[in-house]
């Protein structure tokens, strides 16, 4: 892979949160960086504070759209090096409950504009020996209560990647994922303050809350998500392919069953008991 004051990157849904982070720092390691999505203030006001950041704004639930993101890329840059997919919508709802055009609009949103984003920058990275990076998420691994489209959405882009690392691997194109637990992003702020107002908490509660049996019992930030793509964009992580890396402080390591055995543990800092007074404590 190039130096880094070379290479162009492209990260979808850069507007804010995680995407806003990765193009950060993208731009801060001197690399050109596009960032894209639908809204074009947000957009402007990311790229207002960093240099070396570009702004083309598109629907990314139209197909045309991510055709015309990575043309018009190429158009400015004349290379593509690397390409995160994090353009993203939650869709709450069981299978029962969803209908239809939710349904679609997680696909379109979550996964076919990531499928779509592979499908044309790969030429391009092919010439660049590049990485695509997708952005998961833990639901995706682990089924939750309520978010059906949004997880059965998310957990195709872990078969996006390997596909495309099996594929690809012999032109020198890298794909891996990652899988965010809680982050403190516009989207998750929204849901805390959703669920605050159904359980008479403060956004803070509610996130001290979801993240009560969290072994680090905190959200992430989406800084701490941004360095894992940036790693994984590099040429440090040049032998790490179709990898699906999970980044929730442990939260998928937690088993549900062994819970209510934690009163029977001696207390110790930052031990099981600790976790679920803090869950009782909250509820």
């Amino acid at each position: 892979m190039t130096a880094p004051e070379h290479r162009v990157i492209l990260v979808t849904g850069g507007g804010s949160g995680i995407g806003a982070a990765t193009a950060r720092t993208a731009a801060q390691a001197g690399a050109a960086v596009i960032i894209a999505g639908r809204r074009q203030d947000t957009l402007a006001r990311t790229a207002a504070v960093s240099p070396g950041i570009d702004v083309i704004a598109g629907d990314l639930g139209q197909p045309g759209e991510v055709q015309r993101l990575v043309e018009e890329t190429i158009a400015r840059h004349g290379r593509l090096d690397g390409a995160v997919a994090n353009a993203g919508t939650m869709v709450v709802g069981t299978v029962a409950e969803t209908d239809l055009a939710d349904w679609q609009r997680a696909i379109d949103i979550n996964l076919t504009s990531a499928f779509l984003l592979a499908k044309h920058a790969i030429p391009h990275l092919r010439r660049t020996r590049g990485a695509f990076v997708a952005v998961g998420s833990i639901a995706g691994i682990r089924a939750p209560n309520g978010a059906a489209a949004y997880a059965i959405s998310k957990s195709a882009l872990g078969m996006l990647v390997a596909t495309m690392a099996v594929e690809e691997a012999a032109s020198g194109v890298r794909a891996n994922c990652v899988n965010p637990g809680w982050v403190r992003t516009e989207m998750a702020d929204a849901e805390m303050d959703e669920f605050a107002a159904r359980t008479g908490q403060d956004r803070q509660q509610a996130y001290e809350t979801v993240t009560s049996l969290v072994p680090q019992r905190r959200p992430a930030q989406p800084q701490e998500i941004a360095d894992a793509i940036w790693w994984l964009l590099g040429p440090q992580a040049s032998y790490v392919n179709g990898a699906s890396i999970t980044i929730d402080g442990g939260t998928t390591l937690v088993d549900p069953g062994t819970v209510p055995l934690d009163y029977a543990v001696t207390p110790r800092q930052g031990g099981c008991q600790s976790r679920v007074t803090a869950l009782l404590r909250t509820h």
